[in-house]
Formats: C-alpha cells, structure tokens, sequence
C-alpha cells in the first residue's frame, strides 16, 4: 500500500478554512447535514432550498467551483429518471401540469427522492473535495469508528486509484489502436473492455493481499488517528453546533 499513483477523482486541493478543518469535524457535520436532509418532511420545500444555499455557501468559502460537483454528481441519474417518472405512475389525486395529467402523491414521492438524494449526495462529494482520503481515514479512527469499517475505507480508497489508473491505461491502449469510443459500433469493444477490466482488477485484488500477507498485514490498519489537541477540538466544534443550530431549526420551525 504505498504512495499512490496521484489518481484522485474526488478530492480538490485547496487552503481554504474549509480545507483546514478537522476531518472528524467535516465528517460529523456532513452527517448531521444528511440526517436532517432525511428528517425534513418532503412539503417543506423551503428547507431543501435552505440547505442547497448553505451548501453553495460553504462551496464558495471552499473556493471549489459548482461544476466540480455538478459533473460528480452524474452517479444520481439512475434516481433522477426513477423520480421524474414517479409522477406518472403513482396513483391517488391527479392534476394537470402542461397539459399532462400527473399523480399528486406520486409527484411527492418523486420531489422526496430528487432532493433528499440530491442533497445526500452534493454533501457527500463536498466532503470528499475538501478532505484527502488520509484525513478521511484519520477523522475516522479519531472518531472511534469501528476498525474494520476503518480497514475497509482504506482499502476502498486506495484501489479505487488503481483500478482508476488500470482504467485509463486500458483506454489509452484501445484508442492507439484506432478504437474510437464516439461510435455506435464500437460499444461491444468498450463492453469487453469493461469486462477485462473487472477481471484485472480481481486478479490484481490477490496479487496486493498476497503481498500484503507476506509483509506482515494482520488484517488491522496503522492507527494514525492519535488524538487532537483540545484547542483543535474547541475551534472545530463551534461550526458544527452553528450547522446543528440552523439545520435544526429548518426541520422544526414552524
């Protein structure tokens, strides 16, 4: 498990204050902010709105662009089409939206998926551009999460990069051989590469964890998560109680 091979899809380096927080910090308010997304009941329409601005706020402090997370954020289509179609399908009250008669409740039904998952997910990609998958890691074992959660996290990040890095070396090669992936006809070549790929990726897989085993892996992480001085705590809890506050309000006021 070494350096890495400097593919990281997520993260964007930066030295905003945003940046410079405590990774269990970020990780503790982004699961605040999703627990609320998830507590808000779907007619509140305001709140979604709520949220989705003090996401842009802390995206503007973060001084990360919003197409950073728009192109991410791709990974939700499969739930955007399940939601738009919704509305047709459902049954119950009707009403009529230029000139198409859609179900009222299947409406909801669908505005509740699109934005909570929405939400779910931006607040999700707003962590991982803003924390390096080492302070990710290290916000977890501070945190006390379970060690084979830590384990698997680990792992999970680290050959994310290489299968992303076999990727591209895969693409590389088809296209110097006159593979063009913009035609039709070439979507059988682009499915078999998929499947050389998944077959790479697991032989890989044995070959790290023979390796790993002969290097002394006991199944257990270094645990690099000691634990943060008081004056970093202090300073990182005072904008997780002002997240706590204004979520907290957005879901009970009236």
């Amino acid at each position: 498990m070494s350096g890495g091979h400097g593919v990281n899809l997520l993260h964007r380096p930066g030295t905003s204050p945003v940046h410079r927080l405590p990774a269990q910090v970020k990780i503790v308010c982004a699961l605040l902010g999703v627990i609320c997304v998830v507590a808000t009941p779907r007619t509140e329409f305001w709140a979604f709105g709520l949220y989705l601005v003090l996401l842009l706020v802390i995206w503007a402090v973060a001084s990360v662009p919003v197409g950073h997370f728009v192109k991410r954020a791709v990974i939700e289509v499969p739930f955007v089409v399940i939601a738009l179609v919704m509305p047709f399908l459902g049954g119950g009250p009707r009403f009529a939206f230029l000139g198409l008669s859609l179900s009222e409740p299947g409406a909801l039904a669908g505005w509740n998926i699109l934005a909570k998952g929405t939400l779910g997910v931006l607040a999700s990609l707003t962590l991982a551009a803003t924390t390096t998958p080492r302070e990710l890691i290290v916000g977890m074992q501070r945190l006390r999460a379970p060690a084979v959660l830590t384990t698997i996290a680990t792992l999970m990040l680290r050959y994310l990069e290489v299968i992303a890095a076999e990727a591209k070396r895969m693409r590389t090669a088809r296209i110097s051989r006159g593979h063009d992936p913009r035609f039709l006809w070439q979507v059988g070549a682009t499915a078999r590469g998929i499947g050389a790929l998944f077959v790479r990726s697991y032989e890989r897989g044995e070959r790290v964890h023979l390796a790993m085993v002969s290097r002394g892996w006991t199944g257990t992480m270094p645990d690099h998560g000691a634990a943060a001085a008081p004056g970093v705590w202090l300073t990182g809890l005072l904008p997780v109680l002002a997240t706590a506050a204004v979520l907290g309000a957005a879901v009970w006021l009236p």
